[in-house]
């Protein structure tokens, strides 16, 4: 890895003297989609000067390779800017110019798709019940005017964008069926004697109209294009935490005094000042004083580790309650966190955005059914007789109205709705739909131990209490004022299980910390302590420790840290302490192993532990003291055994192998980063969710799919009666209206479709 990358998307160049070329990231504006990213990368590729360009769209950003000497930054931005695209260059801070700029877009979205609709309720009422009312033709183009060329203009002006460089999409297809069925519908209601005088009669009320088609597909496909940006919209907010992580200023000492500097001038040697609660701003080595540091950042685990002279300390994990001094060892882009924001952002761009299987199909249906139109078209006028020119434009309007995307534009976001409620009715919150679309496929998951197998809080596992029986009482007192006053992290868990028995703390004297080993303090003029082993040998208690010998062992093997409570001449308890196994995680383990998943888990725990957890919920594979990196790194090494990878984690340290993966599954009790690094988010800590978000997977794909045959099987049928093959053989000429119906009849199977969804059983 390089350490001289920048942990971010602002544009920092990175120059290869060899060559003389600059690598700079960009903050790319307007993608809408992933064929948007490929038209942007395409670009940049073929300008004058660019060596390499790869697009991430789910960063929004553009990485070029590029010969200064040849091009410029305002050159890449015309380039983009001519396919219309932009990209954000000489502002202090992109990022903030890009989520400015994406915000904007949302807000404007979201207010001419609820006009769209708004708009469009009164054109329908109008066409299915008053069709006959004086001007109701008038009255519908009015109204559907400004919903098809003002609020969906954007889709016109994408489709032109598209046709320039020879490209079709979903906008094409909208803004052609819109266009058209809005045109044919204008020209009918300003000429509502053409029809009749060539000797056609759509209707006995008249020729036929499409202003409620032409409206209600731009409302429809613009709520679409709305559920996606919201969905979008967080995709930059897990790196933004990231970077949150460091703090903006930093205490050094210089001379005899302390001064506050920004953490960009911190330099490799500086001796920084850490006070309680305050978050590490650089890696570094602690020169003085002692302390507790919550690393599960990196570590994952929940105990903070205690820091003493010569100890290693990492950005962005949280000081407790001592203070101390240190030594910067590693600072910007070289520290762990900024390794840790790399990688993330690595790991997201290395995968291109999942193809829609939608998106897929219209790049080949668009230009099909303009062909079926143009060659239906000129069959009628070299076939068609006498009527020739009114039977051409007739049949061909009506090939491009039966064509109409309304299904096709509801196939996948109303499988994805209905499939995104089921998984909330089953406490499975889900991002967006690549992880539907991947998580059946799914045969191999890496499960994180602390917070997603076990319950990630230590706690009193037992109490064994070796004292005489009318003394535990008073004994339990003292213990309870001890751990009161302890900055150890395990003090909690024993004052918590006192507290839930009720007991309430003594007034004790001469309390002493003693690092490294526990406490002390008197009450009645006799001295108690509480630590480890060590401590207990030095104040001569070695035969106590003798007496419960074989009980530590058999605790220690079940990945038990022991802690002893004792006075100056006896032992009077030994306490068990340990993160336990969450009830159902053994339950979740045999169901995905039953349908045949291969389930391992990874963590930052020694190995003891890790193997006793492992043995517990019937894991046979599993890694332990694994760092972020390592995570990472496994998940990638499975992925290239050609295996389809799911990662359940909770902390940010599971963040880079969550990024990763190719279904990414934070639990809802976790760190914020990870659950937005995250595809699903569980908001229950019941690990049975796993096996029903994979399952609700495979259900939501079944839909889509039986969706994309309902959206396209009345086109099938359809076009070819349109464009009138059977009128050779019975005169029959589909009329426009039945087209009309028939496009409406496969958005109702659609809906109607996904809908059934919520009676699936998980």
């Amino acid at each position: 890895m390089n350490s001289t990358a920048s942990p971010d998307v602002t544009p920092k160049a990175r120059r290869d003297t060899a060559s003389n070329l600059s690598r700079q990231t960009f903050p790319v504006l307007e993608m809408t989609c992933a064929a948007c990213a490929v038209s942007v990368e395409s670009m940049l590729k073929n300008t004058a000067g660019v060596v390499d360009a790869t697009v991430n769209y789910a960063n929004q950003s553009a990485t070029v390779e590029y010969d200064p000497k040849a091009v410029n930054q305002e050159g890449l931005q015309n380039a983009i800017r001519s396919v219309g695209y932009d990209l954000v260059i000489d502002a202090e801070d992109p990022q903030a110019v890009q989520q400015e700029a994406q915000q904007r877009h949302y807000e404007s979205l979201k207010k001419r798709t609820l006009w769209a609709g708004i708009l469009s309720v009164p054109v329908v009422v109008l066409g299915m019940f008053f069709m006959s009312a004086p001007y109701a033709n008038y009255s519908m183009m009015a109204l559907s005017a400004p919903v098809v060329f003002w609020l969906g203009r954007s889709y016109f002006v994408n489709a032109w964008k598209q046709a320039r460089h020879g490209k079709a999409n979903m906008d094409t297809l909208v803004a052609l069926s819109t266009g058209i069925a809005f045109l044919f519908s204008a020209f009918n209601t300003l000429n509502p004697d053409f029809w009749h005088n060539r000797g056609l009669h759509p209707t006995e009320r008249g020729p036929h109209v499409y202003f409620e088609a032409a409206a209600v597909v731009i409302a429809f496909i613009s709520l679409g294009k709305l559920l996606e940006e919201r969905a979008k919209s967080n995709t930059s907010s897990a790196l933004k935490k990231l970077m949150g992580l460091q703090p903006k200023t930093v205490r050094v000492v210089e001379g005899s005094e302390e001064q506050e500097i920004l953490i960009a001038q911190v330099r490799v040697g500086q001796v920084i000042v850490v006070r309680p609660g305050e978050r590490i701003p650089v890696d570094g080595l602690v020169e003085s004083g002692t302390s507790f540091v919550d690393e599960s950042m990196i570590s994952g685990e929940p105990v903070p580790v205690e820091k003493r002279a010569g100890e290693s300390v990492f950005a962005g994990t949280i000081n407790q309650k001592g203070s101390f001094r240190f030594a910067a060892q590693k600072v910007g882009g070289d520290t762990i966190l900024a390794q840790i924001i790399r990688m993330v952002q690595e790991a997201q761009g290395s995968k291109a955005p999942v193809q829609k299987l939608v998106d897929k199909i219209a790049g080949i249906f668009v230009p099909v059914v303009i062909g079926i139109a143009l060659l239906t078209f000129a069959a009628w006028m070299l076939f068609g007789g006498a009527n020739a020119f009114t039977h051409a434009l007739l049949t061909s309007v009506t090939v491009l109205v039966i064509a109409c995307p309304c299904a096709l534009g509801l196939a996948t976001p109303t499988a994805i709705m209905v499939g995104v409620g089921k998984g909330a009715d089953n406490n499975i919150l889900i991002k967006d739909a690549e992880s539907l679309e991947l998580g059946y496929k799914v045969n191999a998951v890496v499960l994180d131990k602390t917070g997603t197998i076990t319950e990630g809080k230590p706690t009193v596992t037992d109490l064994n209490w070796l004292a005489n029986g009318d003394d535990i009482a008073d004994k339990k007192r003292i213990l309870y004022a001890l751990e009161s006053q302890s900055e150890h992290p395990l003090a909690d868990a024993v004052v918590a299980r006192l507290k839930d028995d009720g007991v309430t703390g003594v007034l004790l004297t001469d309390f002493d910390s003693l690092t490294g080993r526990g406490v002390s303090g008197r009450y009645d003029e006799r001295t108690y302590l509480i630590g480890n082993h060590r401590l207990m040998a030095e104040r001569g208690l070695a035969d106590e420790l003798t007496k419960v010998a074989a009980l530590v062992n058999r605790w220690q093997n079940e990945a038990k840290t022991v802690v002893y409570f004792a006075n100056e001449r006896q032992l009077l308890a030994v306490i068990a302490i340990a993160d336990p196994v969450k009830q159902t995680s053994r339950e979740a383990v045999h169901t995905l192993k039953k349908r045949g998943i291969a389930v391992y888990m990874m963590t930052g725990d020694n190995h003891q532990t890790a193997e006793a957890v492992a043995q517990a919920v019937g894991v046979s594979d599993f890694r332990a003291e694994a760092l972020p990196a390592d995570k990472a790194a496994f998940v990638k090494e499975l992925q290239q055994q050609g295996k389809v990878v799911a990662m359940i984690g909770d902390g940010i340290n599971d963040s880079q192998a969550l990024a990763q993966a190719d279904v990414s599954i934070a639990m809802g009790r976790g760190s914020d980063i990870a659950m937005d690094v995250a595809k699903m988010t569980l908001i229950t800590s019941d690990l049975n969710s796993v096996p029903k978000a994979l399952q609700l997977s495979k259900k939501t794909v079944q839909a889509i799919r039986q969706n994309l045959f309902w959206a396209f099987i009345y086109n099938i049928i359809g076009i070819p009666i349109a464009a009138g093959l059977l009128y050779p053989v019975n005169g029959f000429l589909l009329n426009p209206m039945l087209a009309g119906a028939a496009m409406a009849l496969s958005s109702v199977s659609v809906v109607t479709n996904s809908l059934r969804l919520r009676s699936a059983k998980l």
